[in-house]
């Protein structure tokens, strides 16, 4: 029973239709996207922006430097020459005292510690975050643009393909049609209805069927390389399914990654102004000093002793940069004619949108028009055709008329297939303008 049931497994199995796995539209360009390389750009644009804005908090942290000198003077203070020249040695000695030795020591040396916090850095900081995060959106808007441009290929290369499979299988139904005329004609060959010329008429036709064959197989298998390199995966032996037909639908303008490209440009320069402005501005900070060396801030004690000695000092200090001022005004207007031009690129991309909408919403209201009367123009080329089959065997028309009307059929198939994925295409990209 067991072997029974496997038998009858196989033979359903066998008997069933062989089913091609099919490949979508959407898959492709879903494929196309992950496998980019430009996709890794997203996440090294957000690392980017990341370190900046830390660099731009970092600003708020104190400001620690340790430094240490060593110096030897050419001359130094004397005091006590000083006052030797002052005659003040003979005071001091008429009254039974001694000038003591005050100078500094050639030799001068410190290990300093400087401590700075920003009290008020003239919105600076504040104004590199903005500027950080502005650089992040145009920089990911761009990639998004890019990417408009890789989906579009993908439509290309996934529409051409499919129009030339679609034209490969019409090839293979027209071949099906010549051969059982070719029967045709031979059979009245052999009864003497028919010339040599007539068989070799088909034949020729059946020679250069199959050349055109291999042609669109070529060229086909040309896209489907190319497509399969964009996507990352082997298409080869896959069939392309036709997507269905779109309900027109426009995207707002403000969706468009052109646009959301121009906007973070704009915002951009809008960040960079407050940067430049925060150039100009003071700053306020508050410091401290302290070193161990010599001199300390003790002097005499320091030329009396000749030792090292701890410092510090504490305080308050403002810097204010006005030569900043003397270039802003240019800056500021070299921005200023940045906005200019970025409000020109959108003008001018809006007033193309608008020329290639009307040219895409005619050209599918072309083939919809078409497409229409395609399906009853096949119907009657078909008939037509039979009637010429008719006609031949009866002897009232000749091979090259009956070939004729196999190939006005088959013209018509070809153009019922080509509106109908030329009118999807069309479609798809009315709706991505």
């Amino acid at each position: 029973m067991r072997r029974l049931g496997i038998i009858l497994t196989i033979m359903i199995a066998l008997s069933m239709p062989e089913v091609m796995s099919q490949v979508s539209l959407d898959s492709c360009r879903a494929w196309a996207q992950r496998n980019y390389p430009a996709i890794r750009q997203y996440e090294l644009i957000r690392q980017s922006a990341d370190y900046s804005i830390s660099n731009a908090a970092r600003a708020w942290i104190p400001k620690v430097m340790l430094s240490a000198q060593a110096t030897y003077q050419s001359d130094a203070a004397n005091m006590s020459e000083v006052w030797s020249s002052m005659g003040l040695g003979d005071v001091m000695s008429a009254a039974g005292r001694e000038i003591p030795d005050l100078y500094m020591r050639k030799f001068q040396g410190k290990v300093q510690l400087d401590i700075q916090q920003t009290i008020w850095d003239g919105g600076k900081a504040a104004a590199d975050k903005r500027s950080a995060h502005t650089l992040q959106r145009q920089q990911e808007a761009q990639s998004d643009v890019d990417f408009r441009i890789l989906d579009n290929r993908i439509l290309a290369l996934y529409f051409g393909s499919l129009l030339l499979e679609e034209q490969t299988e019409l090839l293979i139904m027209t071949d099906s049609v010549l051969h059982e005329n070719l029967k045709r004609v031979k059979t009245m060959f052999d009864n003497n209805m028919a010339l040599p010329s007539d068989v070799d008429a088909v034949e020729v036709e059946l020679l250069s069927l199959e050349q055109k064959r291999q042609q669109l197989d070529a060229s086909r298998n040309a896209y489907v390389e190319m497509l399969s390199m964009m996507v990352g995966k082997d298409l080869s032996s896959e069939k392309l399914a036709l997507p269905a037909e779109r309900e027109l639908r426009l995207t707002a303008d403000k969706e468009r990654p052109e646009l959301k490209l121009m906007t973070a440009q704009s915002e951009n320069i809008a960040s960079q102004r407050k940067t430049i402005m925060s150039y100009s501005m003071p700053q306020f900070s508050a410091f401290a000093q302290g070193w161990y060396g010599y001199p300390s801030l003790n002097m005499f004690k320091a030329m009396q002793s000749g030792t090292w000695g701890l410092s510090a000092i504490v305080g308050v200090r403002m810097q204010w940069n006005i030569g900043a001022y003397y270039t802003q005004r240019n800056k500021l207007n070299q921005l200023d004619v940045s906005q200019k031009q970025i409000a020109v690129q959108r003008d001018v991309f809006l007033y193309n949108q608008r020329l290639d909408r009307t040219r895409e919403n005619a050209e599918i209201l072309r083939l919809s028009q078409a497409l229409a009367s395609d399906e009853r123009i096949v119907e009657l080329r078909g008939n037509v055709r039979r009637a010429a089959e008719n006609k031949y065997e009866n002897g009232t028309i000749t091979t090259s008329e009956l070939l004729q009307k196999i190939s006005d059929e088959s013209n018509a198939r070809s153009a019922r297939t080509m509106h109908k994925i030329e009118l999807v295409k069309a479609q798809y990209e009315f709706e991505n303008l």
